[in-house]
């Protein structure tokens, strides 16, 4: 099966191995060294000098982690929402108490600076800004520099990104652009499967924390930060997937990480210009479209639910379908992680050949 959704992505060889290493003590040296490269190697590929705490959840629980760890009850957030995940951000902060000011835009477009400038401007109260990064349902990738320019004139507000499927194939730097929070999840370009969200952590993020007063346990980053100088977790971390992230950040940094983000660049627009030679109309503005998922437009005489069933019933090829109001009106091709050009070959000429097929 040619497994094209964004997440989770098709493991590479190298890793479905190292996974079949046997348990070993999460308290012992051995898992105590291993914690620590890993840690020093995510930090490249965040660009950061931050703290890196790794969490055995899926990458919500780090969106969680980021609002109940420098936020109080009755705190002010501009939340940045241009689909489902942007949504989701914000319904978590409103979770917790937070006062959450949303701002929305046109799904299939990017968040505009400008009126981020002034919707702060008209909140100068405002706490965080929570932004994601890369959104999935939609196919679209902010322009976080500018996002972080403009949040820094503005306010003094913390930024909480949501970078889960960008980070690692997307280029996102942490320290040079000032974020606070930025979270990640290990099925996306990490080449891992599911169960560790990573999470840095800068010093203003940090002073935030120390008067933070929304209740957390599991998610405490004093908890990670006490743990992680002992090379551990304050829990049972997800020893299987942190074999495979070690492995998998070996490769990343052996093809180097501006390597990593051309081969995506040049992927992802490998994919948009084959979905327009079948005719298909994109759902994402191209001048932000994703490098890591690509949104298509579903003809009006054809059935989404039927054109997934093809492709993977009758090619083994394995797309995703639309999400929240998008479902059954666009489908989505990940290429994200382990991916080759001719990963996606495969999957435009089963979607040609199911197309004709259902036309028939």
């Amino acid at each position: 099966m040619n497994l094209r959704i964004p997440g989770p992505t098709p493991l590479p060889l190298e890793i479905l191995k190292v996974m079949g290493n046997q348990m070993i003590n999460h308290r012992g040296p051995k898992y105590e060294a291993m914690q620590k490269e890993v840690v020093k190697k995510l930090q490249k590929v965040f660009q950061t000098e931050n703290d890196v705490f790794l969490f055995t959840s899926s990458g919500t629980g780090g969106v969680e982690a980021s609002i109940t760890n420098t936020l109080s009850p009755g705190d002010k957030v501009l939340a940045i929402a241009a689909g489902v995940f942007g949504d989701r951000f914000a319904a978590c902060a409103k979770a917790f108490g937070a006062e959450v000011v949303k701002l929305d835009f046109p799904w299939g477009q990017a968040a505009d600076p400008d009126l981020i400038r002034k919707k702060l401007k008209a909140n100068p109260d405002t706490k965080a800004v929570l932004v994601v990064f890369n959104e999935t349902s939609t196919g679209v990738t902010n322009d976080m520099k500018a996002i972080a320019e403009v949040v820094h004139e503005s306010s003094d507000a913390l930024i909480l990104v949501d970078a889960i499927s960008g980070l690692g194939a997307i280029d996102l730097r942490t320290d040079e652009w000032g974020f606070d929070v930025v979270v990640t999840g290990s099925q996306k370009a990490w080449m891992c499967p599911p169960g560790l969200a990573m999470v840095s952590v800068s010093e203003k993020a940090w002073k935030a924390h120390a008067t933070a007063k929304m209740p957390r346990f599991y998610w405490d980053f004093t908890a990670m930060k006490e743990f992680a100088e002992k090379g551990q977790t304050p829990f049972t971390p997800a020893i299987t997937t942190i074999f495979a992230l070690d492995k998998a950040l070996d490769m990343i940094l052996d093809e180097g990480i501006e390597n990593v983000f051309a081969r995506h660049r040049r992927v992802g627009e490998h994919t948009r210009s084959g979905v327009k030679e079948l005719g298909l109309e994109l759902f994402a503005d191209e001048s932000c479209a994703s490098n890591t998922v690509t949104a298509v437009k579903v003809p009006s005489d054809i059935q989404a639910d039927e054109l997934l069933r093809i492709m993977r019933e009758d090619h083994e090829v394995l797309i995703a379908g639309g999400m929240g109001r998008l479902k059954g009106k666009i489908v989505r091709i990940g290429h994200l992680g382990y991916v080759f050009e001719e990963d996606i070959d495969e999957v435009l000429e089963a979607m040609e050949a199911s197309l004709n097929e259902l036309r028939r």
